[in-house]
């Protein structure tokens, strides 16, 4: 079911920070990408792309700034993930008596980034949304979120009045101003934001009891489809994916994630972006309850939705995360799984192609 329709401008953007609304036009900041990735399959990948190099609108990225954050650009439409930009010795509060703290600094702050069109977060948490990035973002800048994370916002004293709540299996599409595409036809090139099962504190009697407290959040994962809308199409959906990314969120390995095959009824995804870390609450010192995916349960996702490409984030930016990335790699590798995973470092890049409507 889609929840709205956003129209973008990429030549008048929405100010991302409140510092921005009064601040004189200037040139826009560059990212700093220190390699660029391609397909696991290509055999000269980081040689074949070196950063800054011209791309046609059909090519995508997804660059990694730290955590869980990146940001994803298509046809210069540009989605920023779980903004977190707090700096190595920052802490976070993570619920009752539970905090963390950061030991990486992101790769660029928030007034480093080129324009952005909207925020993608996954839950209310702020080790994916600090405080510091609360306060500095424009009220009126879009984000898209769970139903819980948009109550948390625009019920404030100094309410966010552009957020869309997505619920598991509802959408919400991003659109550009149609344009004429390689075939001659014209298209509208659209994103949509589809919100996929997630589940932050393992079933069982810890469930039943946070439901109650509601110490930890509600979490979703996103499906991004990248595709045109053709009027010409035959079908009822004018809308023709042409790449399809999922983001699993702070999720655990858990039956709910079962749905996300079915519901895709066959069709393929092309990359994951897959959250990881073995997050413990309160700590690695005390690993009493794990919250998100360790390497084995990584590896465990990658087997279920069978994507064609996987890139690992959120695994070791703060002192809560017990699994790291060797966890992981060494999973992967014990699966043969690994032609089948690009590692990014922040600041680095991975780079992909938009098929113009499905094959």
């Amino acid at each position: 079911m889609s929840q709205a329709n956003i129209i973008l401008n990429p030549q008048s953007r929405i100010p991302l920070l409140k510092s921005q609304l009064s601040a004189p036009p200037g040139p826009e900041p560059q990212l700093p990408i220190s390699k660029s990735h391609t397909h696991p399959s290509n055999s000269k990948n980081e040689a074949s792309t070196s950063p800054g190099s011209s791309r046609s609108p059909n090519d995508g990225s997804v660059y990694f700034i730290g955590n869980a954050t990146t940001l994803i650009e298509w046809h210069n439409i540009r989605l920023l993930t779980d903004p977190n930009f707090l700096h190595a010795g920052d802490h976070v509060h993570l619920g009752p008596g539970v905090t963390a703290e950061r030991l990486h600094n992101p790769i660029v702050d928030m007034d480093g980034l080129p324009a952005i069109d909207s925020i993608l977060l996954s839950h209310y948490h702020e080790d994916h949304f600090d405080r510091a990035v609360e306060d500095s973002l424009n009220r009126q800048f879009p984000i898209i979120t769970t139903p819980h994370a948009k109550k948390c916002l625009s019920t404030k004293t100094d309410p966010f009045t552009s957020v869309y709540a997505v619920d598991f299996f509802q959408n919400v599409t991003l659109a550009l101003p149609a344009t004429t595409g390689d075939k001659g036809n014209k298209k509208t090139p659209k994103i949509k934001v589809t919100g996929m099962p997630g589940k932050h504190v393992p079933p069982g009697p810890l469930s039943i009891a946070n439901d109650l407290l509601k110490a930890v959040p509600p979490t979703n994962g996103w499906l991004l489809e990248l595709g045109y809308e053709n009027p010409s199409s035959g079908t009822e959906d004018k809308f023709e994916p042409g790449y399809r990314v999922y983001i699993s969120g702070d999720t655990l390995f858990v039956d709910e994630l079962k749905q996300i095959p079915e519901w895709l009824r066959g069709e393929k995804i092309d990359l994951m972006l897959v959250h990881l870390g073995g997050t413990t609450i309160p700590g690695p010192k005390a690993p009493l309850v794990m919250v998100t995916m360790d390497g084995r349960q990584g590896v465990q996702l990658m087997r279920l939705v069978e994507p064609d490409v996987t890139i690992p984030i959120h695994f070791d930016d703060y002192s809560v995360f017990l699994s790291g990335l060797e966890d992981f790699r060494k999973e992967v590798e014990a699966a043969g799984l690994g032609g089948k995973v690009v590692y990014l470092d922040r600041g680095e890049e991975y780079r992909f192609a938009v098929r113009e409507g499905e094959a």
